[in-house]
């Protein structure tokens, strides 16, 4: 199976997808900014709320999380060290499916619960070199794939940075034109992608 374009490709811009997330919601952590706003709509969100706040005005912790969101985002967008970042990302984004099970976040926990399974699914493709961390033999694929090609890592750079920047320098950011410029960004990698496997790796299956 990890042979085949379609899944390999599918793996690549699940990382996108997750990384690209956490790095989005982590600079309003870091900056000290708070997450969320009091609706007073009813007495759950507004439990959620005094949760959220209360975190907040934590402080240290609360750039603590957003450093580790970072970090956790950013190696998972680099393609090269995306396997250290679904380690890292998995008990973070574990915390936030438990946090939506626990206070009302209406269709929130479907979100956060389809993030979850899909950092496992993340893990399980890389297994075969994960495994050494419960002190079993390591499986190397000598075969270079084109999930390792140049291509995805210079791809997840440059949606990391312009991530990373927009988030940095805009408080009132939106949405459409973050989410409008990172489908660009992906698009293009694709085109590129898959003209250098043209190239690169003719013999690789595309079924």
């Amino acid at each position: 199976m990890k042979e085949k374009l379609w899944i390999q490709i599918f793996i690549i811009y699940t990382r996108y997808m997750i990384g690209g997330a956490f790095v989005f919601a982590s600079l309003i952590k870091i900056k000290g900014k708070r997450f969320t706003s009091l609706s007073g709509a009813s007495e759950p969100i507004d439990t959620a709320w005094h949760f959220f706040e209360t975190m907040y005005q934590s402080g240290l912790y609360w750039k603590f999380i957003g450093i580790g969101q970072l970090i956790a985002g950013g190696l998972l967008m680099t393609q090269r060290y995306a396997k250290l970042g679904a380690l890292l990302n998995l008990p973070i984004i574990t915390n936030v499916f438990i946090i939506t099970l626990s206070y009302y976040f209406a269709y929130t926990p479907v979100v956060t619960g389809l993030m979850l399974f899909a950092n496992i699914l993340l893990i399980i493709w890389d297994w075969n070199e994960l495994k050494v961390i419960i002190n079993l033999p390591p499986i190397f694929h000598k075969k270079k794939r084109f999930e390792k090609d140049k291509t995805w890592e210079i791809t997840g750079i440059t949606l990391f940075l312009f991530t990373f920047i927009y988030r940095l320098l805009v408080d009132g950011y939106d949405p459409f034109f973050w989410a409008g410029v990172c489908f660009l960004v992906g698009i293009t990698g694709l085109i590129i992608g898959l003209k250098r496997k043209r190239i690169y790796y003719p013999k690789e299956n595309i079924s």
